[in-house]
C-alpha cells in the first residue's frame, strides 16, 4: 500500500466467527499492510466511534447508533440465514414461561442482546427483567431462568447445555422464523473521515478482507483442522460452524439489516435509519 503516513488502524473480533475474515490475511501477507487491534466486540466498537480505529468490525448497533459518522464496507459481515449456533438464550424453562422471570446478558454484544430483548417481547409475548453480567453461564444461571451467550462461550453451551436440563434457542434461527430474513450481527465500517482522506487505502483493505474471506471459504476444512489445534472444538464442529455463518453482506442481508434497525427503532435503542440507509463506501 503506498501514498500513507501510518497503517491504517484496523479492528479484528477475537472470537471464532471472525475468523474466516482474517484467515487469508496471513496467508497473502495483508497483515503487514496493517495496523491490527484485537479486542472484544463491544471494545471494537468503541473504539472504532472514537476514532482510535479507522476502520474494523462494529456491532450492528452500536453502527447504527452512529452511522452518521460511519460507512458500511460492501458485502462483509457476520450473520446467519438460519441458526447461528454462537448467538443462544439458555433458559431453564420455555422462553413462553420467563414473563416475570429474570435474564442475564452477556454482556459482549449488544447487538445479540438486543435481538433477545426484541424475540422476548414481541415473539414469545414476555417480559423479564433483564441485568448485565460477564459472559459466565454457570454464575447467570445462579441469578436467573435464562442468560444470553454471544460468541465461543454461546458456541460451548450448545453443545454443553442439553446434557445439564437446559434449553438453548438459537436467536438466529428465531429470528428468522419469525420474520423469514436473515440476521446482521456485525458489519465492517470505516470512519467518514478516514474514508474522505485515504479512499485507496479503504479500498486496498476492504479487497483484502473480501480476498481473505473467499480465500477461507475456498478452505474451510483445512482452516477448521488448523484452528482446532487451538480450541475446545474439533475440526468437524468448527467446519459446521463456520458453513453456518454468513460473511456477506447482499441486498438480503441489507433487508434483513433494515429490518432488525426498524425494530430496535421502535424501542429507542437507536435512531431510526434515513430512508435509502445505511449508507455504503462507494469504491
Amino acid at each position: 500500500m503506498a501514498d500513507r503516513i501510518a497503517r491504517p488502524r484496523v479492528g479484528h473480533i477475537q472470537f471464532l466467527n471472525c475468523l474466516p475474515i482474517y484467515w487469508g490475511l496471513m496467508r497473502s501477507g495483508a497483515l503487514l499492510d496493517v495496523d491490527l487491534h484485537k479486542d472484544s466486540p463491544d471494545r471494537l466498537s468503541a473504539d472504532l466511534v472514537r476514532g482510535d480505529l479507522d476502520i474494523g468490525p462494529i456491532t450492528l448497533v452500536e453502527f447504527l447508533k452512529h452511522a452518521d459518522e460511519l460507512l458500511l464496507l460492501p458485502d462483509l459481515a457476520v450473520g446467519s440465514d438460519g441458526p447461528v449456533l454462537s448467538v443462544n438464550m439458555v433458559s431453564t424453562r420455555p422462553l413462553t414461561e420467563l414473563d416475570g422471570g429474570k435474564v442475564a446478558l452477556g454482556s459482549t454484544s449488544r447487538t445479540g442482546v438486543l435481538l433477545a430483548q426484541v424475540l422476548l417481547a414481541e415473539r414469545y409475548g414476555v417480559h423479564p427483567e433483564y441485568f448485565r453480567c460477564p459472559p459466565d453461564l454457570t454464575q447467570m444461571l445462579l441469578e436467573a431462568d435464562a442468560g444470553v451467550l454471544i460468541g465461543d462461550v454461546a458456541l460451548r453451551a450448545l453443545y454443553e447445555a442439553p446434557g445439564k436440563g437446559l434449553a438453548v434457542t438459537d436467536l438466529g434461527q428465531a429470528w428468522h422464523e419469525w420474520t423469514g430474513m436473515p440476521m446482521v450481527f456485525a458489519v465492517w465500517a470505516v470512519r467518514r473521515d478516514f474514508a474522505a482522506a485515504h479512499p485507496g487505502l479503504v479500498k486496498e483493505v476492504h479487497d483484502a478482507f473480501l480476498r481473505s474471506r473467499d480465500l477461507c471459504l475456498a478452505e474451510l476444512d483445512q482452516v477448521a483442522e488448523a484452528a482446532a489445534r487451538w480450541e475446545p472444538f474439533d475440526a468437524a464442529t468448527l467446519a459446521t460452524y463456520f458453513r453456518t455463518l454468513d460473511f456477506s453482506l447482499g441486498e438480503r442481508q441489507v433487508a434483513g439489516l433494515r429490518e432488525f434497525a426498524r425494530r430496535a427503532a421502535a424501542y429507542g435503542e437507536v435512531p431510526a435509519l434515513p430512508p435509502g440507509g445505511p449508507e455504503f463506501f462507494h469504491r
